[in-house]
């Protein structure tokens, strides 16, 4: 989980209930940051349960705490009933499906829902909140499937983070996988005894699909960086014009995203080479694929932007139904469950990234063309003897088309169901899963048009690389050799892939260059 990063040497991160940042998700859950939390918050915590127990003790029906929960919401439940009726709960909301989350996911998730207990509204005890910081510094990791959620609360899937805490199911603890009630005696921990409530706090969140979708983003932000670097490879590779480059550009249509594409592709390019359209008679400016890389790929920064802005709202608000308004001294039914605002945004995310694939594809294909790159078909080093790159054509369209069917967006297809009392949902899980999807699959796709970019380089054998360029060029040559005669690609696509996602093309060292420097 922690890659190469010493945990000794990690900030410990904070928790307010209103600050909580992607970062700091990705410390905790990614490089294993120690979790502590605000004083004043944990502060809430207590005076909120204090408030919940008044409201329980005035006899007043609420929902979930001495009351069912959906379409059972009228039936009665007695004050020596709750801590077995919340036990029921968990254990009966327990309906996942495989795949299970990694140990970073389930970190990410437990976070999450840790940081909006925090707020107060859910009223639980603070022994609840305990067993959560409990379990992230203890490295305990529950097993939880992710599928089985429509996202209106991810109620099927948290319940496996409930059964955990009271000594059910399974977990992963110090390399290995037991039994929740052992985990907990090896760590010194108590199982945690549910009061009124309290099940519904742990099942009845969105925070599996907003832990999901902090992962999804942070790395959505690193392949972004890594468009932009491979397009400008292929702006070396073809001898590209940089007029649509021009900051004057941006500043005429100021769309940000855009802009910072530009801003960083000219970074890249930087003591290498002017791009010269006039190198050939005939040639005035590039193929879209080249001209509007940019374009493209700022409207991908633009739509992950978004997505950014309403999931940080997410990750700091309540979702809790009903929600505990502590200093009103009220408990309120409502549905701010409903996650339909930032799962759109995610869905606009996915059709933006659908767009810098194709754009990559068209690259690649253009990158085997003589009359756009002037050198061999498919980049074959010896025409009568070698094939070239060609048959990547039909590796990297071939996972455009899965790509496009994930853009296709499912967050309107629900059902009504729990005796029609849940007649809409969101899909949020899968929607932020499909994304992540896509970026997996992104990486295969600027990966082939690396291949094919640094193989023309090569050919052309006198181009004067820019700083970045040239360590984008260097990292490819330092696992995917020069393709001189033909070879299978299949070891050659995973390993560019693999290079892309480790960030092998990013170097700020590097000083740009000839490649026989």
């Amino acid at each position: 989980m922690h890659g190469d990063v010493d945990i000794r040497k990690i900030a410990p991160v904070e928790l307010d209930g209103h600050s909580l940042t992607l970062a700091q998700i990705e410390q905790i859950a990614k490089h294993g940051a120690e979790v502590l939390l605000n004083p004043a918050a944990e502060a809430i915590v207590a005076e909120a349960h204090k408030v919940l127990c008044e409201l329980a003790a005035g006899g007043r029906p609420i929902y979930g705490l001495n009351r069912g929960v959906g379409v059972n919401k009228d039936r009665p439940i007695d004050a020596d009933y709750f801590e077995a009726y919340n036990r029921n709960l968990i254990l009966s909301h327990s309906s996942g499906i495989e795949p299970w989350a990694s140990d970073e996911q389930v970190r990410a998730i437990m976070v999450v829902r840790l940081n909006t207990l925090l707020i107060g509204c859910a009223g639980v005890q603070p022994s609840v909140v305990r067993m959560y910081v409990d379990f992230l510094n203890h490295r305990i990791h529950p097993a939880l499937p992710l599928r089985g959620s429509i996202g209106a609360a991810d109620i099927s899937l948290l319940s496996h983070i409930g059964l955990a805490m009271i000594g059910e199911g399974i977990v992963s603890y110090g390399g290995q996988s037991m039994d929740a009630n052992e985990a907990l005696a090896q760590a010194g921990l108590t199982k945690l005894r549910l009061g009124a409530r309290e099940g519904l706090a742990i099942v009845s969140s969105n925070a599996l699909s907003a832990g999901l979708g902090a992962i999804v983003l942070q790395e959505c932000r690193k392949l972004l960086e890594t468009a932009d670097v491979v397009y400008a490879l292929s702006l070396e590779a073809i001898h590209g014009c940089r007029s649509p480059l021009d900051e004057g550009v941006y500043k005429a249509r100021p769309f940000k995203g855009a802009a910072e594409s530009a801003k960083t592709v000219r970074r890249y390019l930087e003591g290498g080479q002017q791009g010269d359209c006039t190198i050939r008679a005939d040639r005035i400016q590039d193929p879209l694929s080249f001209r509007s890389a940019c374009q493209v790929h700022g409207a991908a920064r633009d739509a992950l932007a978004y997505a950014e802005s309403l999931l940080l709202i997410q990750l700091n608000s309540s979702d809790d139904n009903p929600c505990l308004l502590v200093d009103d001294r009220r408990i309120v039914p409502n549905s701010n469950f409903d996650v339909t605002t930032w799962t759109l945004a995610f869905e606009m995310l996915g059709l933006a990234l659908s767009h810098v694939s194709k754009i990559s594809c068209s690259r690649s294909i253009k990158l085997g063309n003589p009359d756009i790159t002037g050198l061999t078909r498919f980049l074959t080093p010896d025409p009568d003897k070698t094939i070239g790159l060609g048959t990547l054509q039909k590796t990297f369209t071939s996972i455009d088309a899965e790509i496009r069917h994930l853009a296709i967006p499912v967050s309107p297809d629900s059902y009504s169901i729990s005796g029609d009392m849940e007649d809409h949902s969101s899909h949020a899980p899968f929607v932020v899963r499909k994304t992540g999807e896509i970026l997996d699959r992104l990486y295969f796709i600027l990966g082939m048009e690396a291949m094919n970019a640094a193989q023309a380089i090569d050919l052309r054998n006198e181009t004067q690389l820019g700083q970045g360029t040239l360590t984008a060029y260097k990292g490819i040559r330092s696992k995917v050799s020069f393709l001189s005669v033909d070879r299978p690609l299949t070891g050659d696509i995973a390993m560019m892939a693999e290079l892309l996602r480790n960030g092998a093309l990013f170097s700020k060292d590097e000083e740009g260059g000839s490649l026989n420097a």
